[in-house]
């Protein structure tokens, strides 16, 4: 049986990203009998923080601490408003005396594969034969089969005996590399792996492709343990897919079960799937999303991705995780970067245009080490926890910047239930669900305009120990208006009762890093100057200055900041924006 320790060590890897640290139990940890905040969270996004499928989530009596339990009731780990994993002292934890064990978990996310409405014709695989999948048919890249399209369809030579081909049809039934280039048009174009999950990994290398399904997705995963799409050095590589969907699949999964299955993507995997390479490729997806994967969607190449679609252009239902590549999106009507659960941006360069969110995670968003820019989105960052930790970013929403908000604090689903007094610590009008930002590093300009928005908004708390943050509203718009005192300062600033720049339910608190915030209202702040500014020019403290876009009269700031005023940058170093702008720093 697994020590706790090494629970949490498990749980920290399958959540895919790094925490801080497992740490001693604070106070105030212990689960109240009788609370109502110890009701089993409900909201999916809020649940997916306990993650295993062997682990339920509560609220701690803090309203706060989110505890995850085991099925026989032991306390396993809790995450805190900051993100820290912590571990029970004694061995057995502690439960509550509701705990709901025979609750099914938040784990039991599946896809079902459902075929949409006037699905006409239907294919049907069985499992590959164990002579397809036995060592000897596992090829390298130098001897892998080469596949080759042209007008008539596909051809194949080196084949391992792992490659069926009909017409423009190719399927791979086991592991191993292939070769791909070629164009080709039809509704028949597209590459099927039906891989055993035993098997250690398909990979699929692009070398210089053009297909184009008229009918379905030109990619799709049914099963794999794994697949590659590796976009090979030197080489153009695009895929189109068909604007509606005339065919279901049927096949047999890896519990022997028959399901049906439909394509919702153009490069459409069932399994993880990573791309990576040093090549470019291009995905349009005309129907539904560009890229997606019911699991884990990992970008691990310098590779140059472009794509387009029409609801999601990437999505990881389990994660998204970008750590290299040169990567734009441009979504019609839905995410730009899209997961269930979480995602992970520890590198490479992002460029999103959204008609929705700009990037969405369900449970929690790490800025880590990435070049984003989202230049427009309705919500341009949002998730149940966006955790700062590096990189550089430039965010754009027509709603909120980055907005922070998950699952309900009471169990319910109802919004907007609890309204708070004024003030810097209780916010104004609240909304029942959670949410929380916790900054801590890296250079972040969040920005956004238009009919009551939010710059900054969290629904429980937003907290900054380091980094850089730049907030900025462009034009006069911003929050609801009206009129309460400013928490902050006395110094005449204008605040409201909706947000503005800062807009939290339960507090923003800056404890280090730098704070500049230009826009003419706001509902918290740390500090305020009435100051008019202009675009054009700086404006800061003489260690930390930024030029905005637009004008107004008020400048937010804290950390580091201790005074702000109009700045001569001569002597300064700069960092740019993706979006151009200037930060000026000593």
């Amino acid at each position: 049986m697994k020590t706790r320790t090494q629970k949490c060590l498990a749980f920290i890897s399958a959540f895919a990203f790094a925490l801080t640290a497992c740490s001693d139990e604070p106070s105030g940890v212990q689960a109240s009998e009788n609370s109502e905040t110890d009701k089993p969270l409900q909201e999916e996004s809020t649940k997916k923080m306990c993650l295993s499928e062997e682990y339920t989530g509560h609220y701690a009596e803090d309203g706060e601490t989110i505890l995850c339990f085991d099925a026989t009731g032991d306390l396993i780990f809790w995450i805190d408003a900051d993100g820290i994993i912590g571990l029970p002292n004694s061995s057995s934890g502690t439960s509550p005396s509701n705990n709901p064990a025979t609750q099914s978990s938040a784990g039991n996310d599946t896809d079902t594969g459902s075929s949409p409405a006037g699905s006409s014709s239907s294919s049907m695989v069985s499992p590959a034969s164990s002579a397809t999948t036995s060592a000897t048919n596992k090829a390298s890249d130098g001897n892998a089969p080469a596949i080759t399209y042209t007008a008539s369809g596909a051809t194949i030579t080196k084949n391992n005996g792992c490659v069926e081909v009909n017409g423009g049809e190719v399927v791979i039934t086991c592991t191993g590399e292939y070769n791909f280039s070629g164009t080709y048009t039809g509704s028949d174009a597209q590459i099927r792996v039906y891989s055993p999950k035993s098997d250690s990994g398909v990979y699929l290398n692009l070398r210089g492709l053009a297909l184009t399904n008229n009918a379905d997705a030109p990619i799709y995963v049914q099963m794999a343990s794994k697949v590659f799409v590796v976009a090979k050095s030197g080489t153009e590589n695009t895929f189109t897919d068909a604007s509606t969907r005339t065919k279901t699949h049927s096949y047999v999964n890896a519990n022997g079960e028959t399901k049906t299955d439909t394509t919702g993507a153009c490069i459409y995997a069932k399994d993880d799937l990573t791309i990576k390479g040093e090549g470019t490729l291009t995905v349009k997806g005309n129907y539904n999303n560009g890229i997606h994967s019911s699991n884990d969607l990992r970008f691990r190449g310098e590779t140059i991705v472009n794509v387009s679609a029409k609801n999601h252009g990437l999505k990881g239902k389990e994660l998204v995780d970008i750590e290299k590549g040169n990567i734009t999106i441009n979504a019609t009507s839905g995410d730009g970067i899209h997961s269930d659960m979480n995602v992970v941006l520890t590198g490479g360069n992002v460029k999103v245009n959204a008609g929705d969110d700009g990037i969405h995670a369900d449970s929690a968003l790490h800025l880590a080490g990435s070049t984003v820019n989202v230049e427009k989105a309705g919500e341009g960052m949002e998730a149940f926890y966006i955790f700062a930790e590096g990189g550089v970013t430039a965010t754009y929403g027509t709603d909120d910047g980055w907005n922070a908000a998950g699952g309900s604090a009471d169990g319910s689903t109802s919004t907007g239930g609890n309204q708070g007094g004024w003030g810097m610590g209780m916010g104004g009008m609240q909304s029942s669900s959670k949410g929380y930002i916790v900054i801590t590093g890296g250079y972040h300009y969040i920005s956004a305009s238009g009919n009551d928005i939010d710059v900054l908004d969290a629904n429980g708390t937003a907290k900054q120990s380091g980094g850089v943050v730049i907030l900025e509203i462009p034009s006069s718009s911003g929050g609801m208006g009206g009129g309460r005192p400013g928490s902050g300062s006395s110094s005449g600033c204008s605040t409201n009762m909706a947000g503005g720049l800062i807009d939290t339910d339960n507090g923003f608190t800056i404890t280090g890093g730098v704070l500049l915030g230009f826009g003419n209202q706001t509902e918290e702040y740390p500090n305020c100057g009435k100051v008019s500014y202009t675009a054009g020019s700086a404006y800061g403290s003489a260690d930390a200055a930024f030029t905005p876009k637009g004008s107004g009269s008020m400048i937010v700031y804290g950390g580091s900041v201790t005074s702000v005023g109009e700045v001569n940058t001569s002597g300064m170093q700069v960092l740019e924006f993706p979006n151009g702008l200037k930060y000026y720093y000593k």
